[in-house]
């Protein structure tokens, strides 16, 4: 996630609640003196499960446990985990990507030394650019999100498709450890206000991939695969990335720009084959190139803009279909750099997905 300035739309929704975040991150220490706690905590739950996630603080850098994390929508694109778990298990890279994600999502950039036979669920097998402790504004950009719920359980608001290839390959699993920037502590509230809240800031997405509501008792309870519906349009939509729009701040953007492929049908997606990289890619081609022919003005789904969801200015960034972003998802498994979408097609040709 690409943090900004705050817009007038996410100023105006962070003056609805009291005491919540996105603050700047707060030094990683203990909450409190010994038998004390931080005022806002006001309740007593040492006994739950998530008691170590009790008194979080918005700004915290929080080590959580990626099987407590509660996930706020119920579907995810599997074509992008796909491409995750492809360039994770059949990767060409001097480094493997995993270990580079995970120091990303962990506020420490990058990967520095991996040591052979390394494992994500070793810590002492590798290396990232930057220690604990010493992460910048730089570097927690990118860092998933979290809101601490009643009794201390974390729901997760972005890094869904991310923590669940964490959860999938082979060295990851329930048990990993990464930590999420907080951005509120609403564990004193009851479930109803929390959800209140959770739907004012637009922190959770409730509709299946046909656009029906979901109710939030329906929502996943744990990341992992098996536990979301596949919603194909939010697959096809990460591939156009810096293509036909830009990644930005706002949670759930690219469910928004699906729903849109799905109720608006900007393209016609019958001769879509997603199982053929031809034929993906020349959906993503016609579909980018409808989202940067949009007026900035015109509403794409819950009133919306194409400005507010970041579409280009032009496709490609202006560049040839031989350049840019479109060219490198263009490079087929066979190529040194694969594209995303021949890693994601290897994948589910390997484990016979497709």
């Amino acid at each position: 996630m690409r943090l900004r300035p705050p817009s007038r739309r996410t100023a105006a929704l962070g003056t609805a609640v009291v005491a919540v975040v996105v603050a700047a991150p707060a030094a990683h220490a203990a909450p409190g003196a010994p038998g004390t706690r931080p005022s806002f905590c006001q309740h007593d739950n040492r006994s739950t499960p998530f008691a170590q996630y009790l008194c979080a603080e918005p700004g915290e850098l929080l080590d959580v446990r990626i099987g407590d994390v509660h996930p706020t929508q119920p579907s995810l694109g599997y074509d992008e985990v796909y491409y995750k778990l492809g360039r994770y298990t059949l990767g060409k890279d001097a480094i493997n990507k995993k270990f580079s994600d995970w120091c990303e999502a962990d506020g420490r950039i990058d990967a520095a030394t991996v040591l052979p036979g390394a494992r994500l669920d070793d810590p002492s097998s590798f290396t990232c650019q930057l220690p604990v402790g010493a992460e910048t504004a730089g570097s927690i950009t990118p860092m998933k999100t979290v809101v601490i719920g009643p009794h201390g359980e974390p729901f997760l608001t972005d890094g869904h498709h991310t923590l669940t290839s964490f959860y999938e390959t082979p060295d990851g699993g329930a048990d990993l450890h990464v930590r999420l920037r907080v951005l509120a502590n609403f564990s004193n509230l009851t479930r109803q206000a929390f959800w209140d809240q959770m739907q004012a800031h637009k922190w959770v997405y409730l509709r299946d991939p046909e656009g029906n509501p979901v109710a939030v008792n329906k929502l996943p309870t744990g990341v992992g695969l098996a536990n979301f519906s596949n919603d194909k349009y939010r697959g096809l939509l990460y591939f156009g990335r810096d293509i036909g729009y830009t990644q930005n701040d706002l949670p759930f953007q690219e469910f928004y720009w699906g729903s849109w492929v799905r109720d608006a049908n900007p393209v016609d997606l019958s001769d879509w084959d997603p199982n053929d990289l031809g034929s993906y890619l020349a959906t993503v081609k016609s579909l980018t190139r409808a989202m940067t022919a949009l007026p900035k003005d015109a509403v794409v789904d819950s009133g919306f803009s194409a400005a507010d969801l970041d579409a280009l200015d032009q496709w490609n960034a202006g560049k040839a279909a031989n350049k840019g972003e479109f060219d490198k998802l263009s490079k087929p498994y066979s190529d040194p750099k694969p594209g995303k979408l021949a890693y994601a097609l290897e994948y589910e040709r390997v484990h016979a997905l497709g």
